[in-house]
């Protein structure tokens, strides 16, 4: 059988040979303006997302072969974008109890870490983090997270790939949690252990579900409502093509699944009193269903969240701290 790194390889080939296929010159997209979908500045992009959600992948549960593949697969991308090591190392491992089908299991996860050095307050780190981990096989069918978190993911490295190009004014940890879905695992783990103090956090900027904006043209920033300072920073970001910055469903009067206060890995951090904001779209049809493929996703859309939260990053990273 071939190894997983011989595996990601040739995945990694794959991927980018299909992303060229039919490729315009790299274009900047200003801010307020259409994306164009097909531009090659955003092959990779979609390369991630359609490795990541492939049934390759086998859904990226917990403990699975097919998370030990895209595992596999995210570091050899940060190595690529010659994004160094945390201080304590590429990898977190950890061992916890969390959620199954079947009830409370023991999950041997591992959180993927990468450091960009800040070139302005390189002792204060923003943590970006995105969720890699999605359910699994159910029933024999293949829960591919194409939206559910292999967006996430992906926008994230984009942003990596820009502040590698740009330093960021703050240090830059950049998160790949495992065990979201079994209940924020990694992301309590690194808040229990991270790799420097957590008063040296400046913010956490969580990336879940930044493709399918299409549901009612929004970016949603939830977090404001805990960290008001923090609105005035993105409120004069531009709309990009047909996707805008929205803020809200953190209020008190956002119940059940419409408040995201504790939907996804950015709760731990807001518990330890860090400050937060999480990024995402708002639930569509294929919600964590089989049909969460890459193929439901409008690349003009996905690119044009992405430009938005690196536009948000950007802004943030510029205002905080000052």
């Amino acid at each position: 059988m071939p190894t997983v790194r011989s595996f990601v390889s040739a995945l990694m080939t794959a991927g980018l040979a299909l992303g060229a296929a039919g490729c315009v010159t790299p274009t900047a997209t200003p801010a307020g303006q259409p994306v164009a979908p097909l531009a090659s500045v955003y092959d990779q992009l979609l390369a991630d997302v359609r490795i990541l959600s492939s049934d390759e992948m086998e859904g990226r549960d917990t403990g699975s072969t097919g998370g030990e593949r895209a595992r596999a697969y995210l570091v050899s991308r940060l190595e690529a974008l010659d994004v160094a090591p945390a201080p304590f190392g590429r990898l977190q491992p950890f061992e916890a109890m969390g959620d199954s089908p079947n009830g409370p299991t023991t999950y041997r996860g591992v959180n993927i870490l990468g450091l960009i050095p800040g070139r302005r307050v390189s002792d204060r780190y923003i943590v970006v983090s995105a969720h890699y981990d999605h359910v699994g096989v159910h029933g024999g069918r293949i829960y591919n997270g194409a939206d559910d978190n292999a967006s996430g993911v992906a926008t994230a490295l984009e942003l990596a790939k820009r502040l590698k190009a740009e330093a960021p004014e703050h240090s830059v940890l950049l998160v790949f949690f495992d065990g979201e879905e079994r209940g924020l695992l990694g992301a309590k783990e690194f808040v229990k252990a991270p790799p420097m103090p957590l008063s040296a956090v400046a913010l956490n900027l969580n990336f879940d579900m930044t493709a399918r904006a299409e549901t009612d043209g929004r970016l949603w920033v939830t977090g404001t409502y805990q960290n008001p300072s923090l609105r005035p920073i993105l409120e004069p970001i531009a709309p990009v093509g047909p996707v805008r910055l929205a803020f809200g469903k953190d209020t008190p009067q956002d119940e059940g699944e419409d408040n995201w206060v504790d939907a996804s890995d950015h709760a731990p951090f807001h518990e330890a009193g860090v400050p937060f904001l999480y990024m995402g779209v708002d639930y569509h049809p294929d919600y964590h269903r089989p049909s969460d493929d890459f193929e439901r996703i409008k690349p003009e859309v996905f690119a044009a969240s992405t430009e938005l939260a690196i536009a948000g990053f950007r802004a943030l990273d510029r205002s905080l701290d000052r």
